[in-house]
């Protein structure tokens, strides 16, 4: 009896550690990695990388774009990391090259290192209202420039927006273009960005989004420039006190796949992800427009408000020229004649 009670035990003993051996494969508990769905029928998880916080519209796109992929798919997970948890814009892009991420959602300016001709868009006083914006990324213009980028590895499925760039500092009202001289801005890393600030006369100082709130606080720069949500949603009131709508440049978000990553996925798959990513477009711009209103009553009653008179607008038009004439040729002459062909194009409509 003994002897049976053993041989029993150490059956069911080999057993479990059998099966124990044959779970250790699943993904439960572990971090999610890109890679091919399993033969098995697992899903495939894909992961994005924001560079803003959770409570931004472009979070929440994010989330509807999420809902949408799972709720037509049970082959497809989404994995959503904010706040540049990942990587920041430009290591995420570099990531979606080498099919290390699946899916980064950039503003433009970040990207005209890998494709110059998204230049346009730093082309300040160019698109000045949402119905233009929409009429020349929604339509063929939008479309023409979208498909240049998958020779640098990645697609772009869909416009999203960031919005129109305002100016804060702490050192005093904005209203003139003289009032510019001497402001030491933070600005994004890119050439005609920092142009554009010296030919207005402020001092453009390039610095990493991450390491903005900290240089306002210890007044390494004098203020910034940002949509309303962002400058809401980072706090920026804290250590700002003024701002101005200026909308000197819009910044639209590009809905980016890893090209590698895209030709692994089936055409059902493509199909769902490319609609959930124009789907969550629209939502996003909608949201972002809604936020950007919303913000900027918040806003209004945490800093000093001033708007740039429509005389005075043109001072810094005029000012800004030189910078549009002098990195048209390196954007690409033909891409900024197309554009500039739409901007004016809507102008007369």
């Amino acid at each position: 009896m003994f002897k049976k009670k053993m041989f029993f035990t150490l059956l069911l003993l080999m057993v479990i550690t059998i099966l124990a051996a044959c779970g250790g494969n699943s993904s439960e508990g572990t971090t999610a990695v890109s890679g091919p769905a399993s033969s098995d029928g697992e899903a495939r998880t894909l992961r994005i990388s924001l560079g803003l916080n959770d409570q931004h519209p472009l979070y929440k796109g994010s989330e509807k774009f999420k809902e949408i992929v799972e709720s037509q798919t049970d082959s497809l997970k989404i994995e959503i990391y904010h706040s540049g948890q990942i990587a920041d814009d430009r290591s995420a892009i570099e990531m979606l090259q080498f099919g290390t991420l699946d899916i980064t959602i950039p503003s433009s300016a970040p990207f005209v290192p890998f494709v110059p001709e998204y230049g346009v868009f730093d082309l300040p006083f160019t698109l000045t209202d949402t119905e233009m914006v929409d009429s020349v990324l929604q339509g063929e213009f939008g479309k023409n420039l979208a498909a240049k980028v998958e020779s640098q590895g990645v697609v772009q499925l869909a416009w999203w927006e960031n919005g129109f760039r305002q100016l804060t500092n702490n050192s005093k009202p904005i209203k003139t273009l003289e009032d510019l001289k001497g402001l030491k801005i933070r600005v994004m890393e890119n050439e005609t960005h920092i142009a554009s600030w010296k030919a207005l006369g402020a001092n453009p100082t390039p610095m990493a989004f991450t390491e903005l709130f900290t240089a306002m606080q210890q007044k390494t720069v004098d203020g910034q420039e940002n949509p309303y949500p962002s400058i809401l949603l980072e706090k920026y009131p804290e250590v700002q006190k003024y701002l101005t709508e200026t909308n000197h440049v819009y910044s639209p978000f590009l809905f980016l796949f890893s090209k590698k990553v895209w030709d692994e996925l089936t055409p059902e798959q493509q199909e769902i992800i490319e609609d959930a990513a124009i789907e969550a477009g629209e939502y996003n711009r909608e949201l972002t427009r809604q936020t950007a209103e919303e913000a900027l009553e918040e806003l209004k009653s945490q800093m000093e408000f001033t708007e740039i008179s429509d005389e005075e607008l043109a001072k810094f038009k005029e000012a800004v020229q030189p910078v549009i004439d002098k990195y048209k040729s390196q954007i690409g002459t033909e891409i900024v004649d197309q554009y500039l062909a739409e901007v004016e194009k809507y102008s007369k409509e």
